[in-house]
């Protein structure tokens, strides 16, 4: 009797790939572009602070990755299509710039809520859209990995439009998963819970809240950009292939509370 052929593992390897990382100038998004150039990706740092980017673009060339900055501003749509066209086309997108401004609901400013909606809504959408169209044109697939949070997921004290946000980046990952799919095109979420970035160093420099989190969060721990990269990597490369339209918890177990 012949043996059945033992299945063979798909790779994580991104060799050959172009990837954009927005937001790639510190926190996340600079820890995702290392992920990917590690895998062999070539990697488009994109920000608005040139100067952090070039030092991360110049630190992965520096160990014989491909990498390069963008100076961008996602929330100039006119911008953000022009330099995607000139620059792609991609086949993997980190869709990462985000930000959080913490007031209570009933404090919320107009210029915290335009401020929250034009970066983590607006943008994300533009970036995602320009990118999407040139994976379209190129009719070679792709993979789009949307830095959702876990407030996509529950809310948190004095994050409503924040959380309102993260919400719609949920919403937008299931959409254009189910449109691009005949494209070969996946569309997938991460949702962190806490990680030590620039973003958070304020709000977790407090002790008490630190110790507080900590203890509601099963493993115990605030987590780190190390914890997200892989998950990263993963969503990108052919070892997700059959998944597309899901959101990734990196949250320590915080929501199976």
């Amino acid at each position: 009797m012949t043996a059945a052929p033992l299945p063979s593992t798909p790779s994580f390897r991104l060799d050959g790939q172009r990837a954009l990382v927005t937001g790639a100038s510190g926190g996340i998004g600079r820890a995702a572009a290392v992920a990917l150039a590690e895998a062999g990706a070539e990697v488009v740092l994109a920000a608005r602070r040139i100067e952090a980017l070039r030092e991360a673009a110049e630190a992965l060339s520096a160990v014989g990755h491909k990498a390069h900055a963008l100076a961008l501003d996602v929330t100039n749509r006119d911008a953000v299509r022009a330099a995607v066209e000139a620059e792609g086309p991609f086949r993997i997108l980190v869709n990462n710039a985000g930000t959080n401004i913490r007031e209570p609901f009933t404090e919320v400013s107009d210029e915290s809520f335009d401020a929250l909606v034009d970066l983590n809504t607006r943008a994300a959408f533009a970036v995602g859209q320009a990118v999407a169209r040139g994976m379209v044109a190129a009719g070679q697939g792709g993979a789009i990995v949307n830095v959702s949070s876990v407030n996509g997921h529950i809310a948190g004290m004095n994050r409503s439009v924040y959380t309102g946000t993260k919400h719609a980046l949920e919403g937008f990952t299931k959409a254009w998963a189910v449109e691009l799919a005949q494209h070969g095109i996946r569309v997938n979420a991460i949702c962190p819970g806490f990680v030590e970035t620039p973003l958070t160093e304020g709000i977790l420099s407090d002790t008490a809240f630190r110790a507080r989190e900590s203890r509601r969060i099963p493993l115990g721990r605030i987590l780190t950009v190390e914890d997200v990269m892989g998950a990263i990597i993963f969503l990108a490369s052919p070892a997700a292939a059959g998944i597309t339209g899901a959101s990734l918890l990196i949250d320590g177990g915080l929501c199976s509370i």
